[in-house]
């Protein structure tokens, strides 16, 4: 077992203040749907609680099919916000001056008549003080979002001859490469790409964020950040939940398209891009792009040796029993949908070429975790001939995404006594511990970025489709190749065995979850 050394900053360092969101109403399609509830109103009380956006031009303007008035809206807002562990400074008086700028209208997103209703209701916001700034954020299924912008393309709400109008997209952007390229095309015929804010809550976090300042803020780090030095890279985002109350959306999603299409595929190009110019949007997401044009699609050969699927099946989390995929309610006795995938992607660029990058992502395993595990290459042993190989490992650097943000590094050390015996140790550094205090949460970054008209943390349309462009190969061979005999993993496992023989030559196994 290592030994562990704990990394602090070299001074006191306090998390700065947040800066100011210009002023805007705010208006939710969905917002009787759980991540207004869960996410998006608890990130944006809390903003107004630490003076991100002030009381004055700043409202929220909720709508969905669901009849309710503003008052029921405010109620089932503070319901959420005050069980929620997103909104930190929750207390009742705080939330009554939040709550002043909450209101709610009701209709049908696919009747015209709703739109200029719309219109007149921010019209009326806008005369009683509110801003005439205008962000839209789409917080509905993704099939609801073309409807949604056409609509408010034909009343004119698209364009703002008072101030800005930007919209909010929440993935996924498309199901496969050509809805992808339909949605895109829909979207700009009514928007300009910069006013398009196409929503990953991974960006959001401190740790992906800090992974650009670790590498190109490190002399360190960064000359030896290439295929001289690296032998592959391990992308771990686990989960301990099943499928919740989620089974028809993830029973058209699967584990692939929930998870590798977006969030993985970011992390990815966040580890491997080449360094910017400068950290502005146009910078920082030519560069990601790049990467995702430099992983080649897979044919179905290779999509059969270089990916794993699974289901999970009963088993324990915590000590409790839990069913499997398919005895959860709403899902199919017979369903081929992959709650497990495990990936090899190759990226044939001067930096990468040879490296793989191994990714995987599961419901129901061991431990709920997100990381990022850089192995560097061996040394030779012939200094240490009295320490067998079993006995030094590989150097690792691991970026902790969550929980426990931070970032650990493995090496060897040698061990007090008369021989010469290597050993491993691990150097640790903790977000919490280093910095204290409460990091903002990924939506609170996020709404203030979009906010703020900064889309660095963004994905651009040619992104998104390039992400669709690596990932439809392989759902479209899937369909061609057997389906593996599901369940093939237990809940509260590390996942199917057969993944251990993707990782088998560079890694010999996956690292354990937990």
């Amino acid at each position: 077992m290592s030994t562990v050394v704990q990394a602090t900053p070299t001074r006191s360092i306090a998390i700065p203040p947040m800066p100011k969101a210009e002023p805007c109403t705010i208006v939710i399609f969905g917002a009787s749907g759980d991540l207004t509830k869960r996410k998006l109103i608890p990130a944006l009380y809390d903003l107004a609680c630490i003076g991100c956006i002030s009381g004055q031009q700043f409202d929220v303007l909720g709508t969905g099919r669901t009849e309710m008035t503003t008052d029921e809206f405010r109620k089932a807002m503070r319901d959420a916000a005050s069980t929620s562990k997103d909104a930190r400074k929750f207390s009742d008086w705080n939330w009554e001056e939040f709550e002043k700028r909450l209101h709610y209208f009701p209709g049908d997103i696919n009747n015209d008549g709703f739109y200029h209703a719309l219109k007149d209701q921010l019209s009326e916001i806008e005369k009683n003080g509110g801003s005439s700034n205008h962000l839209f954020y789409v917080s509905t299924q993704a099939s609801l979002a073309p409807p949604i912008v056409q609509g408010l393309g034909k009343c004119g709400l698209s364009k703002n001859e008072k101030g800005w109008t930007r919209i909010v997209l929440e993935k996924p952007f498309g199901r496969d490469l050509e809805s992808a390229k339909a949605l895109n095309r829909e979207v700009l015929q009514v928007f300009d790409e910069k006013d398009v804010y196409r929503i990953d809550h991974y960006l959001g976090k401190e740790t992906v964020q800090n992974i650009l300042v670790f590498r190109f803020g490190n002399s360190l780090f960064e000359p030896i950040w290439n295929r001289n030095y690296i032998n592959s890279v391990e992308i771990t985002a686990a989960e301990t939940l099943g499928v919740e109350q989620r089974a028809a959306f993830y029973e058209e999603t699967g584990a692939l398209r929930d998870m590798v299409a977006n969030h993985l595929l970011q992390l990815v190009t966040l580890t491997a891009m080449e360094p910017p110019v400068a950290f502005d949007a146009d910078s920082v997401r030519e560069q990601k792009v790049q990467v995702l044009r430099a992983i080649h699609h897979m044919t179905p050969e290779q999509v059969c040796e270089r990916t794993v699927r699974g289901q999970y099946g009963p088993g324990k989390i915590n000590g409790k029993d839990v069913p499997g995929y398919r005895e959860e309610p709403g899902v199919k006795p017979d369903s081929r949908t992959e709650t497990y995938v495990a990936v090899e992607f190759r990226i044939d660029n001067w930096r990468w070429a040879g490296v793989p990058f191994y990714v995987r992502s599961g419901k129901r395993l061991a431990k709920s975790e997100t990381e990022i595990k850089i192995h560097f290459k061996r040394t030779p042993q012939a200094l240490f001939a009295k320490t067998s190989d079993d006995d030094i490992e590989a150097n690792v650097i691991t970026l902790r995404v969550q929980p426990n943000e931070g970032i650990t590094m493995s090496f060897a050390a040698k061990q007090p006594g008369a021989q010469m015996k290597a050993v491993p140790v691990k150097m640790d550094f903790s977000y919490q511990t280093a910095f204290g205090g409460q990091a903002p949460v990924a939506y609170e970054t996020l709404l203030l970025d979009a906010m703020r008209g900064d889309p660095t943390l963004f994905t651009r349309g040619d992104e998104a489709e390039n992400q669709w462009r690596i990932i439809t190969p392989i759902e479209d061979a899937w369909l061609q190749l057997p389906v593996p005999k599901f369940p093939n993993y237990a809940a509260g496992s590390d996942g199917p065995e057969e993944a251990n023989t993707l990782i088998a030559e560079e890694c010999k196994k996956w690292s354990p979850i937990g």
